[in-house]
């Protein structure tokens, strides 16, 4: 049961909410980058540290865990305490652990210290959404989330390519120290300029969490270990396929007690009553999937294989970028006249043939530029699927579920980038075991060389395995791009949302020049089943 406190005078009913909105977007742009950033920087690491594939597999996985794991709880305790209030806290975690990931100097601590800007991160990127939903009307609320969208699509992408430019340039340390004077701006900005809004108490299901955590983490951790524990024991009677099987029985269980929860469930199911919010939780999965397992591929192949220096294996990023924030403007606009299935659909089609027209192109001896085509191919499209698809997921939300809405739709996008990392990461090592092996066996290396041991794998590639590594790292991209087959199949279902703001300009040209619109009139008074397919 809720209850909303009394409301104090709403900003946003005398002032523009877009100042507030810009204001959170720059901590909302800072944690999306932290999520892709480190890809570019693998190698640096690898060879800083002193450690493996694997173990820097870690340190994204680590990051997108802590982050995705809470995003449920601190959706609802922005409800409870404020929206702005819950940013900024999170913004502070944030930015305090930003700098011990820069001093840490053992792989161990950096993987802790990412734990904690996961949490940090996990505090604000429901608000944002949450403040959109509750500030902005229906009508003009898809413009403001493909905003929201763009700024999640352009980051992931800038991500890699300022991990390049501050590698090369200054060190990894540099990736993560620049986020302190980053996240000081963002706080005085939202400080001044994000309204309080009224809050609602909760109740707090403590078995939903524990499930939904417990769940998470083993199904995650049982993916990422399997390769390296050949997908047995991990340690005594704990096994990869135990720990596998587990974390989707718990899942299940969560599934099953958010259903029977009769008090105030940690995940409303009323919220699947809206077709299009579920569906766009399906397609958003598939994205941050697809996102984030593509990273680390394409940056190690291009570091290995073709030889670039950090700095220059991010400019391969450059046409990506610039498509994305070109295209960005021009599909937020679209958004709110263009039924989503269309530009979803549209977007979802370019991205699955420009991840495995990538795949195919990675080689040793492979031009540049015929990698640069895909990869701009890759920003074009992303730009008419994250506007789209955020717009949609809650346009027809009620106020009351704004805070739950946003932490289900950014949860199940964190889901998709954590597995994502962890699958393509297992994909990646298979794949280099696989091309591995026969060169070795060739070469004279002791039995077992390539899956023993990745050292093979860090630093300098020798002649005889740069042709290997470079199918291995292709091949790994076939996944994501399987998965946003899914995306696309999921986004076509889409209906046109309740408050579309094509109907809204509809009205208004009715109202000026009723006698061109009394065949559309016909149409709008049709049943609601068949206007909104």
């Amino acid at each position: 049961m809720t209850t909303a406190s009394p409301a104090r005078p709403a900003a946003t009913q005398e002032q523009s909410p877009w100042p507030a909105l810009w204001a959170l977007v720059i901590g909302f742009f800072m944690i999306l980058v932290d999520a892709t950033i480190v890809s570019v920087a693998t190698d640096s690491i690898m060879v800083g540290l002193r450690t493996d594939l694997n173990s820097v597999v870690w340190v994204t996985s680590a990051y997108l865990l802590a982050y995705v794991v809470p995003l449920l709880v601190t959706g609802r305790l922005g409800d409870q305490f404020g929206p702005k209030r819950i940013y900024l806290t999170g913004l502070i975690v944030f930015t305090a652990a930003s700098a011990l990931c820069g001093f840490a100097g053992t792989i161990e601590l950096l993987v802790f210290a990412r734990v904690l800007q996961g949490l940090g991160a996990s505090m604000m990127t429901p608000q944002t959404m949450a403040v959109i939903t509750r500030t902005f009307p229906p009508e003009r609320r898809g413009t403001a989330m493909a905003l929201w969208g763009s700024i999640a699509g352009v980051a992931m992408l800038v991500g890699p390519l300022a991990g390049g430019l501050l590698t090369g340039s200054l060190g990894w340390e540099w990736i993560f120290f620049i986020n302190v004077p980053v996240g000081i701006i963002a706080f005085i900005a939202a400080w001044r300029l994000v309204p309080s809004l009224e809050t609602r108490r909760h109740r707090f299901d403590v078995p939903g969490i524990l499930l939904n955590t417990v769940g998470l983490f083993c199904l995650t951790f049982g993916v990422q270990e399997g390769q390296k524990h050949d997908w047995g024991t991990i340690a005594g009677p704990i096994s990869v396929w135990s720990l596998i099987i587990s974390g989707v029985l718990l899942l299940a269980g969560f599934l099953w007690w958010q259903s029977a929860n009769k008090r105030e469930p940690l995940m409303s199911l009323e919220l699947f009553k809206d077709r299009n919010f579920g569906l766009a939780n399906i397609a958003i999965f598939t994205m941050g999937f697809a996102v984030t397992g593509m990273g680390i591929p394409l940056m190690l192949y291009a570091q290995k294989t073709i030889g670039l220096s950090t700095m220059r294996s991010a400019m391969l990023l450059i046409p990506m970028a610039f498509a994305s924030m070109l295209m960005a403007p021009i599909a937020g606009m679209l958004t709110d006249r263009m039924h989503p299935r269309l530009l979803a659909g549209f977007g979802f089609t370019g991205q699955a043939v420009g991840l495995w027209w990538l795949g195919t192109v990675m080689d040793v001896d492979t031009p540049v530029w015929q990698v640069l085509l895909p990869i701009g191919l890759l920003g074009f499209s992303g730009s008419f699927v994250w506007a789209p698809l955020s717009a949609t997921a809650t346009r027809n939300l009620p106020m009351h579920l704004a805070g739950a809405g946003s932490g289900v739709y950014n949860m199940t996008r964190q889901v998709g980038a954590v597995l994502g990392s962890a699958s393509v990461g297992v994909l990646m090592q298979n794949r280099i075991s696989a091309h591995f092996t026969p060169v070795l066996d060739q070469l004279g290396a002791p039995p077992g060389a390539a899956s023993g041991s990745y050292a093979e794998a860090t630093g300098a590639l020798p002649e005889p395995l740069l042709e290997p590594f470079a199918r291995a790292m292709g091949e790994s991209l076939y996944l994501p791009a399987a998965v946003l087959v899914l995306g696309f199949l999921v986004v076509m279902c889409f209906e046109r949302p309740t408050h579309s703001g094509m109907r809204a300009r509809r009205s208004v040209a009715r109202a000026r020049r009723p006698e061109l619109h009394a065949g559309a009139l016909r149409r709008d008074s049709a049943p609601a089943s068949t206007a909104r397919r």
